[in-house]
């Protein structure tokens, strides 16, 4: 299919009251229209939603995160943050990823307060209001469990308190919107749902506004409102999922019948999507 046709077919939705809306949003490598890497793809995310997104492995899920945050420009579509169209990347949002990307020579303390050196306004204020930054970080670090580490260096600290200060960095500043790629992908069973509550947690503390990719089904349902579901590339939106699933969710709650439907509802989603 040509552009011309797919432009013809995409149909965006209105912006509405969307906090984070791709609407219609097309990206191409190369200006290559055979070469889609989305297609036609219209998500929206309330303010203060939780919104997570699956689907096959290479469907575009981290490229529209990176669209979102403005660090891509889409080819066809546009990209809205609080009403207004994203054209650069966006300043002050939090980002987490796979691996912890703590620095090394920073103890954990200094690295969750990286954000409040280099965000306005935290970083016209560093000299005059250093001790309300610095009690900050450490109420963030107590909240995660992570008080009695303040001092220690990222080599000093397991992979899963590493990315609890991973955690911590990317909410400091309290940013209006979180972006997660794959925040617990590296870490084993046990580390990661216990990061879950964690994550859960801390959501329901500052009502962020926040977008999730994993490959964990469990993980999006335990943490999502909103779960999108991606077909196979050239990435499109092939279905909406909305969750009634009370809070707070616990590990148990995972087990339950009416979690494990809506995980084998997604589950079957994306196995025909990969077909």
């Amino acid at each position: 299919m040509n552009a011309g046709l797919r432009s013809a077919a995409c149909r965006p939705g209105d912006v509405g009251d969307a906090f984070v809306h791709l609407r219609g949003v097309s990206l191409s490598y190369d200006d290559d229209a055979e070469a889609l890497a989305l297609d036609c793809v219209d998500l929206q995310v309330g303010k203060g939603e939780f919104a997570a997104v699956v689907g096959p492995s290479g469907c575009g899920k981290s490229t529209l995160l990176k669209l979102a945050a403005g660090l891509l420009p889409p080819s066809a579509g546009t990209v809205l943050v609080d009403g207004k169209a994203v054209t650069r990347p966006l300043k002050g949002v939090g980002m987490a990823f796979q691996n912890s990307t703590l620095m090394p020579w920073r103890t954990t303390l200094k690295n969750v307060m990286l954000p409040l050196e280099i965000v306005q306004p935290f970083k016209r204020e560093r000299r005059t209001r250093r001790g309300e930054h610095v009690a900050r970080a450490e109420r963030l670090l107590a909240t995660v469990g992570l008080g009695a580490f303040a001092a220690k260096f990222p080599w000093q600290l397991s992979g899963g308190m590493q990315q609890r200060a991973n955690l911590c960095r990317a909410l400091v500043h309290e940013p209006d919107l979180l972006m997660l790629d794959e925040p617990f992908g590296a870490l084993d069973a046990f580390t990661r749902e216990e990061l879950w509550v964690v994550m859960q947690a801390l959501w329901m503390r500052q009502r962020f506004t926040a977008m999730l990719v994993t490959h964990d089904l469990r993980e999006a349902v335990f943490l999502a409102d909103t779960i999108w579901v991606m077909s196979k590339g050239p990435g499109r939106i092939i279905s909406r999922r909305r969750l009634n699933l009370p809070r707070p969710r616990t590990i148990e709650t995972s087990f339950e019948p009416a979690f494990a439907e809506v995980v084998h509802e997604l589950r079957n989603l994306i196995f025909e999507a990969r077909s």
